[in-house]
């Protein structure tokens, strides 16, 4: 009798959890829609606004107080310089300290404080970043309003989200994989460098790329560190004055006349074209990468 009298309310708890579940769908689905909504909307916006002013001169000519004549070459070479540098010292610097936290670091307070600190500094503000470069790299180092400083303050910022996303994809490999390396014989270290890292590999420069792609589209932490806004020379060493495509936008629509706003929509267009570049890129290595991963 019991188990009769429980069955229609057990029947009614369902279709009420099952209501919940559609309402919950929905206004998830809502929500997604509104913010790719207004993220058409915006792009809509910018290339109606910056679509005449793209073209070849745009991407050779040096920056002009004219805006028939301006240009973002000297904008685009800053920008791949810092970028190169960036990720040049963030790379290496994020996965050895990934493989040390997971396959070395043993499991205990320090480890712990270590793992806190590097999730806190992912959240940090990216000006408190330029701040820290300006007295560090600029100041202490007397680097300078320089490329290198700039590309280390960059550094500093994408690091704690290299870290991270590396240790996910370390994490991701399978003990298996570690202990058939151990019982053969082989020491940490080779298990590291040899089975952990080609598995793990695909992951790493997914996230190590995005984060540079990240950085590809910072501003603040430049304008501190001294990036120009307008220059109208290429960098031709480490400690060349330089500039950024963020920073050539920036310089472009804070001016009044309306041909300055369609440039700086034009420039955004190109930032966006290279920023899917860099993604389709990542996207090939990981596909590159996961082909020759074999468990």
């Amino acid at each position: 009798m019991s188990d009769l009298a429980s069955a229609p309310l057990s029947t009614t708890g369902l279709r009420r959890r099952q209501r919940w579940s559609a309402a919950m769908a929905i206004i998830l689905l809502l929500a997604t829609l509104v913010g790719v909504v207004a993220l058409i909307a915006l792009l809509v916006s910018i290339i109606s606004q910056g679509a005449p002013w793209l073209s070849w001169h745009l991407l050779t000519n040096m920056p002009s107080r004219k805006a028939e004549k301006a240009g973002l070459y000297p904008a685009l070479i800053g920008s791949m310089w810092v970028i190169t540098l960036t990720a040049l010292v963030a790379f290496p610097i994020g996965v050895l300290t990934a493989v040390y936290l997971e396959e070395f670091a043993r499991k205990g307070r320090l480890s712990k404080v270590i793992e806190v600190n590097i999730a806190n500094l992912a959240g940090v503000p990216s000006v408190v970043y330029g701040l820290l470069g300006l007295g560090v790299f600029v100041t202490w180092l007397d680097l300078g309003r320089s490329v290198i400083a700039g590309a280390l303050t960059m550094a500093l910022l994408v690091l704690p989200v290299v870290i991270i996303s590396s240790r996910e994809a370390i994490r991701a490999v399978p003990s298996s994989l570690r202990q058939a390396a151990f019982g053969l014989g082989a020491t940490r270290w080779q298990v590291a460098w040899d089975h952990v890292l080609p598995t793990a590999l695909p992951g790493i420069l997914t996230g190590v790329i995005l984060s540079i792609s990240r950085a590809l589209g910072e501003t603040a932490p430049l304008i501190v560190v001294g990036a120009a806004a307008y220059v109208t020379f290429l960098p031709d060493s480490l400690l060349s004055k330089y500039t950024v495509l963020p920073m050539q936008i920036y310089e472009w629509s804070r001016r009044p006349k309306d041909d300055f706003q369609g440039l700086a929509a034009a420039g955004i267009i190109v930032l966006l074209l290279l920023l899917l570049l860099l993604n389709a890129v990542a996207i090939w290595l990981r596909s590159r990468a996961s082909r020759r991963v074999r468990w």
